[in-house]
């Protein structure tokens, strides 16, 4: 059952979406500073909406997708994580998972992103047994790449690409993208 689903780490708890996280993360998602390497950047109530619900479809179709960060502390949305499928914007898109992560700025540079990405690594591996997982991004994105190399992904060679979804000559169109493999043994 989908409520029963949780993560949990040392500060965190990785879990389904609840009708009380729409408001933190609509919050979230309509900050410039927190939205400057996304396109659209801000998003309006309505679209972060739309997203928990796409993200709570994919997770009751695959078992996993894009979820709730509640810090354990307190008990604050501090953000979202998880594996999901990426769409077109991918080359090879639909047939690989991507992990992801968006946090409020108050919790950035505090470990939480790596923290929530290992937990989803070890599910990823060992529930449900996938071989990788990628992880993009604009290329200007400094912050996220340094992140995804934190959790020992590594930027494919040769694999950079244009994100269909940003308008031609946006700064935000070039993408890099990253691959972890499963750990031998």
């Amino acid at each position: 059952m989908a409520s029963m689903f949780a993560i949990e780490t040392p500060r965190l708890v990785l879990r389904p979406w609840k009708g009380t996280d729409r408001v933190p993360f609509a919050a979230i998602n309509a900050d410039p500073v927190v939205r400057r390497y996304y396109y659209p950047s801000l998003l309006s109530t309505a679209e972060s909406d739309a997203l928990v619900d796409t993200a709570m479809a994919e997770f009751g179709a695959e078992g996993f997708g894009f979820l709730a960060v509640e810090r354990k502390s307190d008990g604050v949305l501090i953000g979202g994580a998880g594996l999901s499928r990426p769409g077109p914007e991918i080359p090879g898109g639909g047939d690989q998972v991507e992990i992801g992560w968006i946090l409020g700025q108050a919790y950035w540079r505090q470990g939480y992103a790596t923290e929530a990405s290992r937990g989803w690594l070890d599910a990823a591996w060992l529930r449900f047994g996938l071989d990788a997982v990628i992880g993009y991004t604009s290329a200007i994105n400094m912050p996220s790449r340094r992140a995804m190399e934190r959790i020992g992904m590594r930027q494919l060679a040769g694999a950079d690409f244009d994100d269909i979804t940003v308008p031609a000559g946006h700064v935000l169109r070039p993408h890099v993208l990253y691959r972890l493999d499963r750990p031998a043994g």
